[in-house]
């Protein structure tokens, strides 16, 4: 009996941003379910509009995979994850220890093909993830701030100044041209207006 599926159908009871109160509960499932989709854009957006050469699936299906960690140390919040340089570094070796449990998880036969979607911390399909994952937090930052909730003042602050940070093209084509669509009602969303 192999236990690598189960672990990661438990991503849905991992909740993200504890120490924030949220006005729409977010799992992990849900988070990654959504980097997936942003990273899959940003390669594809890199790739036609500036001659990138990503791999866009492979980004799509290391994010899907890029929290296996949080179903056995769950979801750090970020001000405690980097409280200090000690703090961080042994919060990523436990992550790095927890994907290793649950790769262990995997027939012999699988490891291989699907090992490389956890760890790979390197390629530049991962730092697309990366940037996804910060346009998945300004995402749930302005959902938040809609709906009335100034806990995420300070959040979205941040996430615009590493997003604004970024060196890739594709991250402010991203911003230019589709976050002002997060802003709008399903009424507005539904409209042909394209402005």
């Amino acid at each position: 009996m192999y236990k690598f599926y189960a672990f990661l159908h438990r991503m849905r009871y991992i909740n993200r941003w504890s120490l924030m109160r949220s006005y729409f509960n977010e799992n992990v499932a849900e988070h990654s379910h959504c980097v997936a989709l942003l990273a899959h854009s940003l390669c594809v957006i890199e790739n036609k509009l500036y001659g990138g050469k990503l791999n866009a699936d492979r980004a799509a299906v290391i994010a899907l995979y890029h929290e296996t960690s949080e179903v056995l140390t769950g979801d750090l919040p970020t001000p405690i994850k980097y409280f200090n340089n000690s703090i961080t570094d042994a919060y990523k070796a436990l992550e790095a220890e927890a994907e290793q449990k649950i790769i262990r998880q995997l027939p012999p036969e699988l490891k291989d093909e699907l090992s490389g979607y956890i760890t790979d911390k390197t390629s530049d399909e991962y730092k697309v993830v990366k940037y996804a994952d910060k346009l998945a937090a300004y995402i749930k930052c302005i959902e938040e701030i809609s709906a009335g909730n100034p806990e995420f003042n300070s959040a979205i602050e941040a996430q615009e100044a590493a997003l604004k940070a970024a060196d890739m093209k594709c991250v402010q084509y991203f911003i230019d041209n589709f976050i002002k669509a997060f802003y709008l009602t399903l009424d507005k969303l539904q409209s042909e207006d394209k402005s």
